[in-house]
């Protein structure tokens, strides 16, 4: 019963948060909308300029132009899904705890990981490139003429979610340091992920291993789309095991929750020091 009431719980605040994108969508539409298209043209030119270059080379290392599109696609799925949930700073925790905001959440009768895991959802605002990512799905399972069966379903979803865990856990690790250091470290979640990015959208095939080795590992930008896309395609790179980007994923959240529960702690004890005794803001 505790379950099913956390569950529960757990969907009134996503809908709560789905209930609050739709009125700052119909309140300010024209904007909202200026947003929502900008971001799918955004997208769509990142997954159009690296598909057009494979397109015109017949293909990226080894690659073929198809294949290239697939990876494009569950790059924006990636992206899609990250923007829909994380559009309240709860993936860039960094700022929250850099402003001195973590004591907002500490006062609401509801646990701080509950509320991070509900507060982004904007399913109006923030899922558009979701929608687009699985159109592009489709046109690419087509044009590969892949076999989709429900272990392949259920496969896409475990790497999708792997990858989205690499990413939430590599923020709130490099974010622990806005604990010791907010000022400084304010914004270091926005140079981790944002940053970093567009290296995700280019695939590693054909490029020397000295080169991929590193962005498998210790900037595992290729563990976001043309590693797990490549499994997928039934062709895991490098001679890794197909389980690799779980084994990772577990890693790094494993690694990422004992640094930020020992930043929370610290943080617990000397608080923020943002605020000066009077309460303005440094």
């Amino acid at each position: 019963m505790a379950v099913k009431a956390k569950i529960l719980r757990i969907l009134r605040l996503l809908a709560i948060s789905a209930k609050m994108d739709l009125v700052w969508l119909l309140r300010d539409t024209k904007y909202a909308i200026a947003g929502i298209t900008a971001d799918i043209i955004g997208n769509l030119a990142v997954v159009s300029s690296v598909f057009l270059v494979a397109v015109r080379f017949g293909g990226i290392g080894g690659m073929s132009s198809d294949e290239v599109l697939f990876m494009m696609v569950y790059s924006t799925m990636v992206t899609g899904i990250f923007t829909m949930f994380g559009s309240g700073n709860n993936i860039h925790i960094s700022r929250i705890i850099g402003r001195g905001q973590l004591e907002h959440l500490f006062i609401q009768p509801l646990s701080v990981r509950m509320q991070l895991a509900t507060c982004g959802f904007s399913p109006f605002t923030g899922g558009s490139n979701f929608l687009v990512g699985l159109i592009l799905l489709v046109i690419a399972v087509r044009r590969l003429e892949l076999v989709v069966t429900p272990f392949w379903i259920l496969s896409l979803i475990a790497y999708i979610l792997t990858t989205m865990t690499v990413i939430v856990a590599r923020a709130y690790l490099v974010s622990s340091t806005a604990f010791y250091a907010p000022v400084a470290a304010e914004e270091i979640a926005t140079t981790a992920i944002d940053d970093t990015w567009f290296l995700s959208t280019f695939p590693l095939s054909g490029m020397p291993a000295y080169i991929q080795l590193p962005l498998i590992t210790f900037l595992p930008e290729g563990l976001m789309a043309w590693f797990p896309s490549l499994c997928l395609l039934g062709r895991p790179p490098l001679g890794f095991s197909a389980y690799y980007p779980m084994l990772f994923a577990l890693v790094i959240a494993l690694v990422a929750s004992y640094v930020f529960k020992k930043g929370m702690n610290y943080y617990v004890v000397k608080g923020s020091n943002r605020y000066v005794p009077y309460g303005f803001r440094r």
